[in-house]
């Protein structure tokens, strides 16, 4: 029932599409730019008055309209933020072709509300178009996959490239906080390995620009300790039309809008897309062996309606769902030292099947009045997200660990020379959630404009908001796991047969949150001497399941000198960020819930600066250069241990720590038309869990030695990313698309004993390089020139040749545990997808 309605709701979509023409007319179009600055302005409203000829300049600020031909017409131009302009048109023959440039004068405010989104740039921002992003190769197909390259202290983490899960600065996947267009994005809850992942919420082919802040965000943002990642999509003024297809996959999305009304003066804007993605053949390239079927669908739309030029109505729904399906064969995997080498040999029996079923909804009414001074806007949101979760395994593995001979000048090099241990593994699990979220949110915001002389301008902005969730989930978990080595079951206890591990529990709860926030915005600009902008203010949650209440201050300033030769500025952020805790916080590994537990805290200090340099022209923009410096206190930590992308928490406020580094980037297009991105990253986060007096055993060392804090699950020293672009000389049209990562190893502990000698050891460093090559096979541009063409009817056709882990590089997503009956564990690694082949196409039309 589900696919029929998202067929016929796209097909509906496509009949949206309406044009007005009149016989007697002439074609006026052109560019609306800023007066100041030169740049682009868009969602400029663009009328001929006392008619219904309307027309809205796009992103690039570009626009055309068909106006009436033999008579004098007057163009209305107006956009918040600048000074509305009425131009004289002089009459326009029939069939008359006209272009103009029209500038747009800022009012005094520097700050700037987008009507629809009610939207503020915020210094503690890195912000991005997401039209430089759509040829990086990624594996995941996902767009948090690209973060990395483009985002301060951002990493994959374990899951590596199948994952779209990220950590920012020392923080975990649950620590992020996600918006579309100010909904909050939920993900599954039981994902426990790479593989399960399908495909997140963001579409790329969506996105106008997206908005990143590693740490020090103001209030208005939520609850989490780690990041905000606030997307927005586009705001379409033409029908368009994209379809792609891969190895991997293939999508349709499709835009528009259109004028409606009696007048014409009420606008129909509309956004739709379809994905589809397969890992199957990604997967094969892995140790283990077997017949792998991975199938992941999204449908999301994103609908909005102008009841007037200050009212408009948004509508955004989403239907995700990932089934996976394995059925192991066997395994084999080496590893070790030039001296000692091990070998894991497997065959299984059985199956694996999950199935991630997600629902989003919501609405929203924003009513920017129309006013000579102190811009308002009031924003209303409702929303609704569900998520039906199973995950059903049942595999017996029969293995063998054997030493084998790694001597050169041996006969039997590569063969084994002796058995460590042999025996079977039983997995099974039957794991069932339900998960929904109800939001009811209002935000609004307010401008005072100040004039303080000739030379100098001064502005407040106030926002409030206030939120409402009603949260309900209702699991059933069933999951054990035996282990026999020689016969003998692990644990062994010479009477019983004892599972090694069995997690049983049933569980359901309601719960609600209230939160809210209050912040203002001060800017004061000396025309010729500093631009300086100071925000601040609070945020209060309050949660019933725990009877919490948590206010959180926060405080952020940034200066901009304007008589300067560098064009640079500076910021200083600082303030306390909450994280209460969701479902998976709350089950301790028994799985149990503590409803006792409460909100993990911490304090953000951040400090950098931004200086944009070299020439600027018409084709070439200038290279920027970011780095920031940050420390974060924490405590009230939930301790957990990471495998691939399983979070398993203790359920308990158990730890306290710190985290401390420095994030730098460089962007630019160092080949003339292509912009790349270079990111590198160092940190140190450390912790303690309390009570425990943690060990450290060094190398050659009989003697154990205290250590006051230990790593963290996230500490990774050193991350650099890399994404560079170039094209063939004289010949743009072929170009070629680089992307490397390299992050040294993550921590982790022995399995089940990894609390006082904690992460003592490391996975080896995750080094990675995909690269692309496209092709332009067609431009509009090349009508004229090849009218003959069979994409003659589409703007735009690429292929693409991508090239995945070039280098062949074997990385670990996780370890497997192989434990004899002596209780010694040898740690068997888990690697990540080896160089495989995609090609690619995309069709713009």
């Amino acid at each position: 029932m589900r696919f029929y309605f998202g067929v016929v709701f796209t097909s509906l979509l496509f009949f949206l599409i309406g044009n007005i023409s009149e016989a007697q007319t002439g074609t006026l179009s052109g560019i609306v730019v800023d007066e100041l600055t030169g740049a682009a302005v868009d969602l400029a409203i663009l009328q001929i008055e006392e008619t219904n000829v309307f027309a809205e300049s796009a992103d690039e600020g570009s626009f055309e309209m068909e106006v009436p031909a033999k008579v004098s017409l007057q163009l209305r131009v107006s956009r918040i933020g600048y000074n509305s302009l009425i131009k004289s048109l002089p009459e326009f023959e029939i069939g008359e072709n006209r272009t103009v440039v029209i500038y747009l004068v800022p009012v005094d405010a520097d700050l700037e509300v987008i009507v629809r989104s009610g939207r503020i740039e915020e210094v503690t921002m890195i912000r991005e178009r997401a039209e430089e992003l759509r040829m990086i190769p990624s594996v995941s197909g996902n767009f948090e996959s690209l973060l990395s390259g483009i985002a301060l202290g951002t990493y994959g983490g374990t899951g590596g490239e199948l994952s779209s899960q990220y950590i920012v600065r020392g923080g975990n996947y649950d620590e992020n906080l996600v918006y579309v267009n100010d909904f909050e994005i939920y993900r599954p809850q039981l994902i426990s390995t790479s593989q399960q992942e399908g495909l997140s919420f963001p579409n790329i082919n969506l996105i106008r620009d997206i908005s990143f802040s590693s740490g020090g965000f103001l209030p208005r943002y939520g609850d989490k300790m780690s990041s905000v990642l606030d997307i927005r999509y586009k705001v379409p003024t033409e029908f368009r039309l994209g379809l792609e297809a891969s190895m991997l996959g293939g999508g349709i999305h499709m835009e528009g809008s259109t004028w409606m009304g009696d007048h014409g003066q009420n606008k129909l804007r509309y956004l739709a897309g379809f994905r589809y993605k397969t890992t199957r053949y990604l997967l094969g390239t892995l140790d283990v062996t077997g017949e792998y079927s991975p199938d992941f669908y999204d449908f999301q739309a994103y609908v909005t309606y102008d009841f007037n030029p200050s009212l408009q109505l948004g509508l955004i729904g989403n239907y995700n769902r990932s089934i996976y399906t394995f059925i192991p064969e066997e395994r084999t995997t080496a590893s070790g030292l030039v001296d000692f080498a091990l070998q894991l040999s497997s065959v299984f029996e059985g199956s694996e099947l999950d199935d991630f079923e997600n629902f989003m909804g919501g609405a929203s009414l924003t009513w920017v009045p129309e006013r000579d001074e102190n811009p308002l806007y009031l924003k209303f949101l409702t929303s609704a997200f569900q998520s039906d979760e199973n995950e059903t395994t049942d595999i017996l593995g029969f293995y063998r660990l054997a030493q084998i001979d790694t001597d050169i000048g041996s006969d039997n090099l590569g063969e084994e020379i002796a058995i460590l241990g042999t025996g079977t593994q039983h997995k099974y699990k039957r794991n069932f959630l339900t998960l929904r979220v109800m939001n009811l949110k209002h935000r609004g915001g307010i401008e005072f404009n100040q004039l303080g002389g000739e030379n100098r301008s001064s502005s407040n902005f106030v926002e409030w908001g206030t939120g409402y969730k009603r949260e309900y989930f209702n699991d059933w978990i069933n999951e054990w796991e035996r282990l026999d080595s020689a016969g003998y079951s692990i644990p062994y206890d010479g009477n019983d047969v004892t599972l090694f591990s069995v997690l049983k529990t049933e569980n359901s709860e309601y719960s609600n949150r209230f939160d809210g926030f209050v912040q203002n915005t001060y800017t004061l600009v000396d025309h010729g001497s500093r631009e300086w902008q100071i925000a601040g203010g609070v945020r209060f949650n309050y949660w019933d399941l725990n009877n919490e209440l948590v206010i959180s201050p926060r405080l952020s300033t940034s200066l901009k000198p304007l008589d300067w030769a560098r064009d640079m500025s500076f910021r200083l952020s600082a303030g306390f960020y909450a994280q209460p805790p969701f479902y998976r916080e709350l089950r301790r590994p028994d799985g149990t819930l503590n409803f006792d537990l409460k909100a993990q805290q911490s304090f953000h200090l951040v400090g950098g600066f931004t200086w944009d340099f070299g020439e600027s022209t018409g084709t070439r923009r200038k290279y920027r250069w970011i780095t920031e410096l940050y420390y974060k206190n924490l405590w009230n930590l939930v301790s957990y241990e990471l495998d691939n992308v399983k979070i398993q928490y203790s359920g308990e406020n158990d730890a306290t720590g710190y985290v401390f580094g420095i994030d730098t980037r460089l962007n630019g297009e160092f080949v003339p038309g292509a912009e790349s991105w270079i990111n590198l990253s160092i940190l140190s986060a450390r912790e303690k869990l309390d009570g425990i007096t943690h060990l450290k055993r060094e190398l050659g060392e009989p003697e154990a030695q205290k250590v006051s804090n230990v790593p963290r699950p996230s500490d990774q020293l050193v991350t650099v990313s890399i994404f560079f672009q170039d094209y063939l000389p004289h010949n743009e049209n072929f170009k070629m698309h680089l992307n490397l990562e390299f992050g040294t190893g993550l921590p982790f502990g022995l399995r089940d004993n990894n609390r006082v000698f904690r992460n003592t050891y490391r996975y080896p460093p995750y080094h990675r390089v995909d690269i692309g090559f496209s092709y332009l096979l067609w431009d509009q541009k090349n009508t004229d020139s090849r009218p003959n063409s069979i994409f003659r009817s589409t703007r735009r056709v690429w292929a693409s040749l991508e090239v995945f882990n070039l280098m062949q590089v074997q990385n670990e997503a996780s370890k497997t545990w192989v434990k004899t009956i002596f209780q010694t564990q040898y740690a068997i690694p888990n690697y990540l997808t080896s160089r495989r082949i995609n090609l690619r196409f995309q069709i713009d039309i």
